[in-house]
C-alpha cells in the first residue's frame, strides 16, 4: 500500500546528502539485530561506495507496520525482499550491490534469483538457503507472539556468539542484545514465518551476480555446512570461512569481513548503475563488463593510484597492449580480489617476494601501494628487516635503499 512506511535506513558514505552517485551498497541485518551490526565494517566499505543500512520490519526503527501483513504465516522471504525494493526505489536506485546476515543474506539470495536485473554483486554472511525444519520457527514465531521477545533474548548471546566474545564484555554484544529485547514481537515473528517458509535450494544454480558466501567456523545456527552447500549450488561463487566467529561474524571479526567484502566488491564494481547510468559510463575503454578486467582495474587503481593507473594506459602500445591485459585480469583481477587474503597481507607477501626477486623498480610500486592498503612505515621496515634473514642482507640493503627514496618522495608530494 502507498502508506506503508519504509524500511528504516542509514546512509554512509562521502555523499552525505543529495544524488548518490558512488556504487550502492545495501547492508541487510539478522534477525533480531539492528543495522548496527555493521558499524565496525562500514568505514571500509564506505570509502567506495554509499552505504545504505536498513532495520527488518519491528526492529531497530522500523514498525512492524511496514510488512503487508502480521498475521501468522501470511509473511515470506519475497515480502521482506519487497520491502528492500521499495526502499531502493524510493532512493532512486536501480541496481545495487548487496550483502546479507542471515535472514538479511536470505533476502540478497532471493533478489539475486527472482531480481537479477538489480543486484551487482552478492555477499551472503552467516546464512542459509534452507534455516531447518519449519516448525521450528513457527514454533517460536507462535512462543513470541503469546510471551514476547524475552525468553528468546535470554537464550541470543549463545547463538549469536562465540563464548569468548561474549565473555570479553564488548559494548557491540550488549547494544545488540538490548536491540533484540526491544523488537517488535508482531515484526519479529512475522520473520520467523518468512524463515519457516524459505527453502531456496533448488534455485541457486540461477544467481548470476559475482557470489562471496562467508560462514563463521563456530556459527551453530548456520554452521559451515550450509555456507558451503550456497557456494557449492551458486555458480563461480567464492566461500570464506572465518576463524573465531560464531553466527554474527561481521561482529566479531569485522576487519576480516570489511577487507573480503572490499575485494569482493570489486568483482561488481562497473556493474552497479545508478538511475539511467549504467556500467559503461564507468568502464575503461575496451573493457568488457563483468569479466576479471573489470575487477582487476578496479583494484589496481584502488591500491596503485589513478595517477600510476593512468600512466600505464598513456604508455601502452600496440606491443605491450596483451601484456598489459594479463596483469589487469589475472594478478589484479584474480588474485588480488580473493577474498582468502586482505590486502594488507597481499602486500606484505608481495614486497617479500620483490625483494627476493631484486625487482626494485616494482618494489618502488608496491610500496607505495602498500601504503595505500594500510601499512605503516614501520610496519614496511619490519618486513624489510624480515628479509635480510631469508632473502639476504644484500637484498634488504637495497630494499631499504628504495623504501627511503619512496617515502622521501612522498613527503615531498605532500608538502607540495
Amino acid at each position: 500500500m502507498a502508506d506503508r512506511p519504509l524500511l528504516h535506513y542509514h546512509r554512509d558514505g562521502r555523499e552525505e546528502e543529495g544524488e548518490i552517485e558512488r556504487p550502492p551498497l545495501i547492508l541487510g541485518p539478522s534477525i533480531g539485530t539492528s543495522m548496527r551490526l555493521w558499524d565496525e565494517v562500514v568505514p571500509t566499505l564506505a570509502a567506495d561506495h554509499t552505504v545504505i543500512r536498513y532495520d527488518l520490519p519491528g526492529h531497530g526503527r522500523t514498525p512492524a507496520s511496514a510488512l503487508p501483513s502480521l498475521k501468522p504465516d501470511a509473511i515470506t522471504i519475497a515480502d521482506l525482499a519487497q520491502t528492500v525494493l521499495n526502499l531502493a526505489n524510493t532512493l532512486g536506485i536501480k541496481r545495487f550491490h548487496y550483502a546479507g546476515v542471515s535472514l538479511g543474506g536470505a533476502i540478497g539470495t532471493w533478489l539475486a534469483i527472482h531480481r537479477p536485473e538489480r543486484i551487482a554483486s552478492l555477499a551472503v554472511v552467516c546464512s542459509s538457503a534452507h534455516f531447518g525444519d519449519p516448525q521450528y520457527w513457527q514454533a517460536r514465531a507462535k512462543a513470541v507472539r503469546d510471551e514476547g521477545i524475552g525468553p528468546v533474548a535470554d537464550a541470543a548471546s549463545g547463538r549469536w556468539f562465540t563464548a569468548r566474545f561474549a565473555a570479553s564484555g564488548a559494548p557491540i554484544a550488549e547494544a545488540l542484545l538490548d536491540d533484540l529485547r526491544g523488537a517488535d514481537p508482531a515484526g519479529y515473528a512475522a520473520c520467523c514465518d518468512a524463515l519457516a517458509g524459505l527453502d531456496l535450494r533448488g534455485q541457486l544454480g540461477a544467481i548470476s551476480a559475482p557470489t562471496l558466501v562467508i560462514a563463521g567456523s563456530e556459527d551453530i545456527s548456520t554452521p559451515v555446512e550450509h555456507a558451503r552447500e550456497l557456494a557449492g549450488a551458486i555458480p563461480d561463487a567464492k566461500l570464506l570461512e572465518v576463524a573465531e566467529a560464531a553466527h554474527l561474524a561481521c561482529v566479531e571479526q569485522p576487519q576480516i569481513v570489511a577487507e573480503a567484502l572490499r575485494s569482493h566488491l570489486a568483482v561488481g564494481a562497473v556493474a552497479a548503475p545508478i538511475a539511467e547510468q549504467n556500467a559503461e559510463s564507468s568502464a575503461e575503454p575496451n573493457a568488457k563488463p563483468g569479466t576479471g578486467r573489470d575487477a582487476g582495474m578496479a583494484v589496481r587503481r584502488a591500491v596503485l593510484g589513478d595517477a600510476h593507473v593512468d600512466r600505464a594506459i598513456a604508455n601502452t602500445t600496440d606491443f605491450t597492449a596483451d601484456f598489459q591485459d594479463l596483469i589487469t585480469r589475472y594478478a589484479w583481477g584474480e588474485i588480488w580480489t580473493r577474498p582468502g587474503l586482505d590486502r594488507r597481507m597481499r602486500s606484505a607477501v608481495t614486497l617479500t617476494a620483490l625483494v627476493a626477486h631484486g625487482h626494485l623498480s616494482e618494489l618502488a610500486m608496491h610500496l607505495r601501494g602498500a601504503l595505500n592498503n594500510g601499512l605503516t612505515r614501520a610496519e614496511v621496515g619490519e618486513i624489510l628487516l624480515q628479509t635480510a634473514v631469508y632473502c639476504g642482507v644484500p637484498a634488504a640493503n637495497s630494499a631499504f635503499a628504495v623504501a627511503q627514496q619512496v617515502f622521501a618522495q612522498l613527503d615531498t608530494e605532500s608538502e607540495a
